[in-house]
């Protein structure tokens, strides 16, 4: 079971009201014995929307809440009385949160807005009472029409965290250090890979009142983009980030050939993640002198802006920070968020919905670690 309550997928059941009855009813009075018809239309069924709240954070009140059915419409009724409408069911959900059908995997909306309302399945109309049938030939219609019937559909929502800038890395690579020294937030942080299970959200503070959110997303393995480790479980994290942060150890074996993996998984997953603007901070520059630091820039080849920090010392977080606001306020960034204003949504394989659906409640890491222990003994 996870240990907070932070839950960015579920999976519902929605049904919206069938229409009701058009009534059937000719109208007998004591001084009118042929009134003619007078049946009413049947009330139309309600209907399903998602709509937007900036005070959610997390799905977790649709874990145990996972039927949504919307009232059915009243029948009509004597006297042309219409039926009454069913009740419209809302769904409140967190900014960011995306809509599939769970069985056909078809993209169906897109919340971003607090208060954005969304209809994801209308309600049947009502059938029209015999009082609508009526002409000068046809003087008393026995029959009305039915109600159009319910619509039901399984619906998986997810969410996709809005932030600023987006911390990606191998576990271990100083994501939560980072995050935590840069704002108040507390991830847990500990000396073994996938420490973070969940994403993290931090405010950072420029200066004179400036400030942007950064994400922290679980630690991304090679292989990821298919499922592998915490794989597709987190990677739509960063979707919506406006700047990419690469972080690398610079201990690491080979500095080039880590970045181009998590580029390339970033690439595998979305392909429009490659038009985001990108950076990357060299972690745990603490360990090595400035000599060493030296003779490692030589051998650094990233088409992206590099920056030396260490998150323990506080080495160059100044610098970041600076880099990172002007990189967010800087006018391509700026134009490519205009024109990229929502995301554009591909329809998702049934086949790694369900297997979200397995890894909600806990992630298999079995077979990394298998991994790792071979790398080890060989």
């Amino acid at each position: 079971m996870p240990e907070s309550n932070f839950i960015d997928y579920a999976k519902i059941y929605c049904r919206s009201g069938k229409g009701g009855a058009g009534s059937v009813h000719l109208h007998r009075a004591k001084y009118q014995p042929k009134g003619g018809p007078d049946g009413g239309d049947g009330g139309r069924g309600g209907s399903v929307f998602l709509r937007g709240n900036r005070n959610l954070w997390t799905l977790i009140h649709l874990r145990y809440n996972r039927h949504i059915i919307a009232g059915n419409g009243g029948n009509g009724a004597k006297d042309c009385s219409h039926g009454k409408a069913g009740e419209d069911k809302y769904i409140e959900v967190p900014l960011g949160t995306v809509a599939y059908d769970a069985d056909t995997g078809e993209y169906l909306a897109d919340v971003t807005e607090d208060g954005q309302t969304i209809e994801l399945l209308k309600g049947g109309r009502g059938g029209l009472g015999n009082w609508q049938f009526r002409t000068a030939t046809r003087q008393t219609p026995r029959f009305a029409q039915p109600g159009e019937p319910a619509v039901e559909k399984n619906i998986i929502l997810e969410l996709k965290l809005l932030a600023d800038v987006g911390l990606v890395g191998f576990p271990n690579a100083g994501k939560s250090t980072l995050l935590s020294a840069l704002s108040s937030a507390r991830p847990k942080i500990a000396n073994y890979p996938f420490t973070t299970m969940e994403p993290n959200l931090g405010i950072v503070e420029v200066r004179d009142g400036k400030s942007f959110v950064m994400a922290d997303i679980p630690g991304i393995i090679e292989g990821a983009s298919e499922g592998r480790g915490l794989g597709l479980r987190f990677l739509r994290h960063i979707e919506r980030n406006s700047l990419l942060l690469f972080l690398i150890p610079i201990d690491a074996d080979d500095i080039n050939k880590e970045y181009n993996i998590l580029l390339g998984e970033l690439e595998k997953f979305n392909p429009q993640m490659l038009d985001k603007h990108r950076m990357v901070a060299l972690t745990k520059c603490d360990t090595l002198d400035d000599e060493m630091i030296e003779f490692l820039r030589q051998d650094i080849h990233i088409d992206a802006p590099v920056v030396y920090i260490s998150a323990v010392t506080g080495q160059g977080l100044t610098t970041l920070k600076d880099r990172l606001w002007e990189e967010l306020n800087s006018e391509s960034n700026l134009l490519r968020a205009s024109h990229t204003e929502h995301l554009v949504h591909r329809h998702r394989e049934t086949s790694s919905l369900a297997g979200l659906e397995e890894s909600e409640d806990s992630v298999d890491l079995s077979e990394d670690e298998a991994a790792e222990d071979e790398d080890e003994i060989l």
